[in-house]
């Protein structure tokens, strides 16, 4: 039980952290969860684990990663899309 929620929780970080960025992330449902996963993992590792906890994500550095990594992802496909035209 504890994996399914982690994997909502992962969902509403990525979730977050586009409408905080204001940009879409790819993949639907399963983009929001590995963005809020690798997010996660991002935010922690550059700000540490402090903040509030849910399902073992330190809240406040994983929305933070997160939106670092949606704006990273949107220039990078941007970036793709201009060189196939």
């Amino acid at each position: 039980m504890s994996f399914i929620w982690a994997l909502i929780i992962g969902g509403i970080i990525g979730w977050l952290a586009g409408l905080i960025v204001g940009r879409d992330i790819p993949g639907g449902i399963i983009g929001n969860i590995i963005a809020g996963f690798v997010g996660a993992w991002l935010g922690t590792a550059i700000l540490g684990n402090w903040g509030p906890h849910v399902a073992d994500f330190a809240i406040v550095p994983a929305i933070i990663g997160s939106a670092v990594l949606v704006l990273l992802l949107s220039f990078i496909l941007r970036a793709f899309r201009k060189t196939d035209k």
